[in-house]
């Protein structure tokens, strides 16, 4: 087995840079290739033969960099993807990240639910599947279009507004929120100033646990000291500057 092999994430941004700072607490001697496709971002507009077409592109290239194992860390890639890149690459362990509506289900199923989540994402019969299994009737589901695109500009007056515009009128309406995109817990604070104490619920820590599962059964963990490299579709900066400030101020706060 390829201990040594990288552990490939993707994302259309630097939103599933939330899902590694979770693996990394569980897999810190890991090596890690997170690949930013900002040239394709946002994903949760497109269509699936679009999704699966980047997709596609970004796998062929974690392959050729020598990655073990591949995590999309992308809700709307997982629920338009997954499926195709698990049946094209038989020989790769992929894994998806999806919403955590099952975790409402199994810890708070009787409070009232706010999913927020792309479009992409909201449409997508994997996510539908899910609503109908978990349902506690006391759900809302808040398609966030372009909001992913603003967190991935990081433009904190344009986000504050389109919050203040798509889910004030949740307040005092929702105890769980649904953090159904990986670049939503980075506006976790912004989201609790407007609705109050709500608790937050998102994929990414059991994610990591099944990550760290797989790499346990197949003895693939890596024993030596764990690099991080990132790549972006642009070769932007000011995305890896981004990505790691994010990064070390999680692991710091550990």
């Amino acid at each position: 087995m390829n201990k040594n092999g990288k552990i490939g994430i993707f994302d259309s941004g630097i939103g599933g840079v939330t899902v590694l700072r979770e693996i990394i607490k569980l897999l810190p001697n890991e090596n890690y290739l997170y690949y930013s496709d900002s040239k394709n971002n946002p994903y949760g507009d497109r269509t699936v033969e679009q999704i699966r077409q980047l997709c596609d592109q970004i796998v062929k290239y974690l392959i050729q960099e020598n990655c073990k194992l591949i995590v999309i860390a992308c809700n709307t890639a997982s629920a338009k993807a997954l499926q195709y890149l698990r049946e094209k690459y038989p020989f790769m362990i992929f894994i998806g990240i999806e919403p955590a509506y099952k975790m409402v289900y199994d810890y708070a199923y009787d409070k009232p639910t706010l999913i927020m989540a792309t479009k992409g994402t909201i449409d997508s019969e994997k996510f539908n599947s899910l609503i109908k299994k978990y349902d506690n009737h006391k759900t809302y589901l808040l398609p966030c279009t372009g909001l992913a695109e603003k967190i991935e500009q990081a433009n904190q007056k344009e986000i504050k507004e389109y919050l203040k515009e798509n889910i004030s009128m949740y307040q005092g309406k929702v105890k769980n929120v649904v953090l159904g995109c990986t670049h939503y817990p980075l506006i976790q604070e912004e989201i609790q100033e407007i609705l109050g104490k709500v608790e937050f619920f998102n994929g990414a820590p059991n994610l990591a646990k099944h990550l760290k599962n797989i790499l346990e059964e197949k003895n693939m963990l890596n024993n030596g000291k764990g690099q991080i490299q990132f790549e972006d579709s642009q070769g932007l900066e000011c995305k890896r500057k981004r990505f790691f400030e994010i990064l070390k101020s999680s692991i710091s706060a550990e």
